[in-house]
């Protein structure tokens, strides 16, 4: 078997020794990994965005976590941290599938690793998909229907908060946009003189009636958003009563555990799935190369 001792030359001949499923979902604040190969279950870890020169340097050493900038690597479990120590393969690079919200990080990677497959929209296997829905929604929706059934709706708490749903024909229905748990916190601060910026992921379920500004602030937000969620998540039910309903994206276990605190009924309808993104893009790329292979 070839050794990898250089940067890769830009070739797009995949080792077929190795047949392993490696795709990236780029967030607009994470970049989120999935690495599967034969008869193992899949990895997946997470970095923030890279510079050219530390993605340069992570691929000359095959993705080791060793070669990223410290404190880069956000990955649970022991068996995905050895795993990580090592390089991930072995002879020539395997296919790197994107999926981007962030053409900028899209550009790099395209520049620095070869071989590259960018998804599309034309890629998630639904109808009615409008040119401007972001691609990170479509592949989480396909991801619930793939894994639980439809109709589906997926809340993904993330830099934006979103709904996005589809009916028992995988056909768009349609969905909504706010801005999100963490970013309505940094917008307050960063747009007035006097309010502080908090860390959503420090701070305790809040009275609602606050007697600190700190806790105004995290009141104000947070019951209004999961005011805002139990009213979009009763209207879908209303139409789609049999409907699958997940909870993702990065403050999806904190809004969750606030859900359960403050509207449990609610919090029994949703399913929290941290990691709905990966399971959608795993689902349109490592299982469909299984089936070509």
């Amino acid at each position: 078997m070839l050794r990898l001792t250089a940067p890769y030359d830009g070739g797009t001949t995949v080792d077929d020794s190795t047949l392993a499923c490696f795709a990236l979902a780029i967030g607009n604040s994470r970049l989120h990994w999935l690495w599967e190969e034969q008869s193992q279950p899949p990895l997946v870890w997470h970095t923030p965005h890279l510079s050219r020169e530390a993605i340069a340097h992570w691929l000359h050493h095959r993705c080791q976590s060793s070669a990223l900038p410290d404190g880069a690597l956000m990955v649970e479990g022991d068996r995905l941290l050895l795993r990580l120590q090592q390089p991930l393969w072995d002879g020539r690079p395997p296919l790197l599938h994107i999926a981007s919200v962030v053409p900028t990080q899209t550009r790099l990677w395209q520049d620095l690793y070869s071989p590259v497959h960018c998804l599309s929209l034309a890629d998630v296997p639904l109808s009615g998909l409008y040119p401007s829905l972001g691609l990170d929604r479509a592949i989480a929706l396909w991801g619930l229907m793939a894994h639980r059934q439809a109709p589906a709706l997926v809340i993904d708490a993330g830099t934006a908060l979103t709904f996005t749903g589809a009916d028992a024909q995988h056909r768009l229905v349609g969905g909504a946009i706010i801005p999100g748990l963490s970013l309505q916190l940094r917008s307050l601060s960063l747009q007035t003189a006097a309010l502080p910026w908090l860390d959503a992921r420090a701070l305790q379920q809040p009275e609602r009636w606050a007697s600190s500004t700190e806790d105004a602030i995290y009141s104000g937000v947070l019951h209004t958003l999961l005011a805002g969620l139990k009213d979009f998540v009763q209207a879908w039910q209303q139409d789609y009563p049999t409907s699958a309903i997940a909870l993702t994206g990065g403050d999806a276990p904190l809004l969750y555990r606030h859900l359960q605190q403050s509207i449990p009924t609610l919090a029994q309808t949703l399913d929290l799935m941290p990691s709905l993104l990966m399971m959608g893009l795993r689902s349109l790329t490592c299982e469909s190369m299984k089936k070509r292979n």
